[in-house]
């Protein structure tokens, strides 16, 4: 039985923890565990066995943090070998008479993707890639990518796994208590990438036991048509006499995950602090228990890095003004390289009540493939729409579709075979839904009868690349009604036919159905409202019209889509006639505080239009006495995104752009100081990841967080050594000392260091932070501060430098 045929009938019994695992056999505090494979065999290959002989289907390398970026090729590829060696040598010694498969385990690179981070994308892919290929190549029956936080990189470990390999791949993502990754993406969002890119799974794995992941647990269910796993911790970790010991015990923990397999979860397992006792319990409790069929939930769905925009629900609006035609100034942008341009236009059209941007950046002359790229890339750092790719050019349409950090829509494909023979194998590979224009080889058919049936042909060769009704979304094209007068009548006519027929979704883009005529948006709105009660499940149009968007707010309360009308009572507040050109809008309907700005350089600061704001500061510069601009302008739009952050109105991606445009500006005033008034220094902060421990994300975060604050942070780097940092602390005579870990075997590194900064440095205040942290865990290891995430450590921070921290 291959593990994909046991994975469609049967319920997959996953094993537990590693790291901690062994952590209890003397891995020494900041050692490798995968180093084991090499130097301990016999007690990792015991681990596995004991694992196969409690009942797991499939047990996972001991290669969590086997890649590139940190062992050489021959140490990677030996460790690889090794790995996978073991697994199967523990499989055959195994008694245990039930299907049992090695999974190449693949965890996270340590490292932030760009923009957050310095990590290319395509740098990611290779990393992985090369992982995965000795994988393959060394006998891997699957692959799990797991204790994944952030979008982009679990886009590019599932790319680089599937380019490399044809075997099956599971992916488990690191939830917080939010119930949303460290960047921000809710599960639904990574359901629709994940789905989309072809994974064989999708879960959650770490970070929290299985009582806390109840909720993550469900809306996986609700929203998946893959079979979902689950990994959970054994609770939290606490030290009991010197030891790391988890607060779940084995029948608890197999209580609650057994409950959530009988809910639909497919595959199970444990990760830290979970044993083969943990496993065997589990084991028990599903005995005799059915699987709950899969079912494809039929979602016409895209996304982005934080959130899951679903068709057939609330009227989808597409923004469509980052498109060049007719524009004059933004094919001007386009041309001279001014991306604050673009990105000011897709900010805007957020702020006006766009769920979706059209990205269109087609001019003669320019590279469409790069510069297309660029806008995605540059986009989804200030915005977390989701993206509609517009263009006619297949190159083009694949650069943009590899990097963005989501499910795309594509715009468009048609019913020539040529335009179909190249979008959809594009669709296909990177996941997106294809907006479908009603036209073939003859043209656009004058009548409904014409148009739908190329909706068919399209929809019967969609079928032909494995993809369905739920991956398209059919545009049965507007035309001018000053030129036929049975235009409307003819696209509403096809619209209807295609949602009831079919059971597809549609769009169209409004305004065309007015070209010609006098006051548009009369028309435009009337129309969309009457495409709206035919079946209209998106458009494309200018959300900075006051027309369209009163007939839009009006439908939702008028269909019951509304409740209470409160949020049409709400927008109409704004509703007035129609801005010129790029306003700035006031405050929308759900826009937090943090939207409202006192000034263009707090905006830029704000939505993280990094050369807008260093244009601004150094402006504002001219007039302006340097440390007003500092207190004034930047540091209160800092605080603005921080107090987001903290109140999850914002999300790590927005505050982390955010600190880089204020840096911007920062550079600005620096430049502006003559040898008179200087900036005040508020502290040294000297911060490191514990030896051990390459993971350095939250780190960086942290850094440059404090260095926007005004902290002189000295950065020691990852697997740093105690001793290393207790010296820097004592040479400098600094203040406050942050330390970071994501691996729960590097935590007794981070006690050490605690442990020689109080006697060494008793003055200095020790922050710490990491997934594998809690209060009452920093308590027992003796840190000052348990900081939850970045903006804790800035305001505790704040409080040693004003005086104010308590303790001593």
């Amino acid at each position: 039985m291959t593990f994909s045929e046991l994975l469609k009938d049967r319920i997959v019994l996953l094993d537990g923890g590693t790291g901690t695992a062994l952590q209890e056999l003397g891995l020494a505090p900041g050692e490798a565990p995968e180093r084991w494979n090499l130097t301990r065999p016999e007690a990792v290959r015991a681990l596995h066995r004991a694992y196969f002989d409690a009942g797991s289907n499939v047990v996972c390398t001991n290669t969590f943090g086997a890649n590139p970026l940190k062992f050489s090729d021959a140490e990677l590829e030996e460790t690889v070998r090794a790995a996978l060696a073991l697994v199967r040598e523990a499989r055959a010694q195994s008694a245990g008479g039930q299907e049992k498969f090695a999974a190449l385990d693949v965890g996270p690179l340590g490292r932030l993707l760009k923009p957050l981070g310095d990590l290319d994308f395509e740098d990611a892919v290779r990393a992985f890639a090369r992982t995965v290929e000795l994988g393959a190549r060394y006998g891997a029956d699957l692959i799990l990518i797991e204790t994944m936080n952030d979008s982009y990189e679990t886009k590019a470990a599932l790319l680089a796994a599937k380019e490399t390999c044809d075997l099956p791949v599971l992916v488990a993502n690191a939830y917080g208590e939010d119930g949303k990754l460290m960047t921000g993406a809710s599960p639904a969002a990574m359901v629709a990438l994940l789905e989309g890119l072809g994974a064989d799974a999708v879960g959650a794995n770490c970070s929290l036991g299985p009582a806390q992941l109840r909720g993550v647990v469900r809306e996986l269910l609700e929203t998946a048509s893959v079979p979902v796993l689950l990994k959970p911790n054994a609770g939290l970790p606490r030290v009991v006499g010197g030891r790391t010991v988890f607060d779940v015990e084995a029948g608890a923990f197999s209580d609650e995950v057994a409950a959530l397999v009988r809910q639909g979860v497919r595959l199970a397992g444990g990760c830290c602090g979970t044993t083969p006792a943990f496993i065997r319990a589990l084991r028990d409790k599903l005995d005799g228990a059915v699987p709950v069929p899969l079912s494809d939930k039929g979602r016409t769905v895209v996304s982005s890095c934080t959130h899951a925009v679903v068709f057939g629900g609330a009227p989808v609006i597409i923004g469509e003004r980052i498109n060049p035609t007719g524009k004059k100034r933004l094919q001007q942008a386009l041309r001279e390289g001014d991306m604050d341009y673009l990105l000011a236009e897709g900010v805007e059209q957020q702020e006006r009540g766009a769920h979706i941007l059209d990205v269109n950046v087609g001019l003669p002359g320019l590279d469409e493939p790069a510069l297309l790229r660029r806008a995605v890339c540059e986009l989804q750092a200030v915005t977390d729409l989701p993206l509609q790719i517009d263009t006619a050019d297949p190159a083009a349409m694949e650069a943009a579709l590899r990097r963005f950090n989501g499910k795309a829509m594509v715009n468009s494909v048609n019913g020539k075979r040529e335009s179909m023979d190249a979008v959809f194998p594009l669709v296909k590979k990177y996941g997106g839904v294809a907006v479908a224009l009603t036209l073939d080889e003859s043209g656009i058919p004058g009548t409904a009868e014409g148009r739908f049936r190329i909706a068919e042909k399209i929809l019967a060769a969609a079928r032909e690349y494995g993809l369905g009704p739920k991956d398209l979304v059919f545009d049965t094209l507007a035309m001018t009604v000053s030129a036929d007068v049975r235009a409307a009548g003819t696209t509403l006519e096809a619209l209807r036919r295609i949602r009831r027929e079919l059971g597809c979704h549609t769009s169209l883009g409004v305004s065309n159905i007015s070209f010609g005529l006098p006051e548009r948006d009369a028309v435009n709105s009337t129309f969309f409202a009457m495409a709206l009660e035919n079946g209209l499940s998106a458009a494309i149009l200018n959300p900075y019209s006051a027309a369209m968007r009163r007939t839009w707010f009006a439908y939702r309360a008028l269909k019951g889509q509304d409740a209470n009308c409160s949020a049409y009572i709400e927008a109409a507040r704004s509703f007035a006639p129609d801005p010129p050109a790029r306003p700035r809008p006031e405050p929308g309907p759900g826009e937090t505080p943090a939207e409202v700005f006192g000034s263009e350089l707090q905006r830029a600061v704000v939505k993280g239009f990094q050369e807008r704001a260093g244009e601004l500061a150094r402006e504002l510069l001219k007039t302006t006495p340097p440390m007003t601009v500092v207190n004034r302008e930047i540091i209160p739009a800092l605080n603005a995104v921080g107090e987001g952050f903290e109140n999850k109105t914002v999300y790590l991606p927005q505050l982390l752009m955010s600190a880089e445009a204020a840096q911007r500006a920062f550079a600005a005033v620096k430049e502006a100081f003559s040898g008179g008034e200087k900036p005040a220094g508020r502290g040294t902060f000297v911060i490191a990841t514990v030896r051990g421990d390459i993971h350095d994300i939250g780190k960086n975060i942290v850094r440059l967080l404090l260095e926007n604050y005004g902290f002189d942070v000295v950065d020691l780097g990852r697997d740093v050594p105690p001793e290393t940092v207790t010296d820097k602390v004592v040479e400098l005579h600094a203040p406050l000392a942050g330390l970071s870990a994501l691996m729960t075997t590097t935590v007794p590194a981070m006690e050490e260091t605690i442990r020689q900064l109080k006697a060494r440095a008793p003055w200095c205040r020790v922050v710490v932070g990491g997934a594998v942290l809690t209060q009452e865990y920093a308590d027992r290891i003796g840190a000052d501060k348990y900081a939850r995430d970045a903006m804790e450590t800035v305001r505790y921070a704040e409080s040693v430098a004003d005086g104010t921290a308590g303790g001593r």
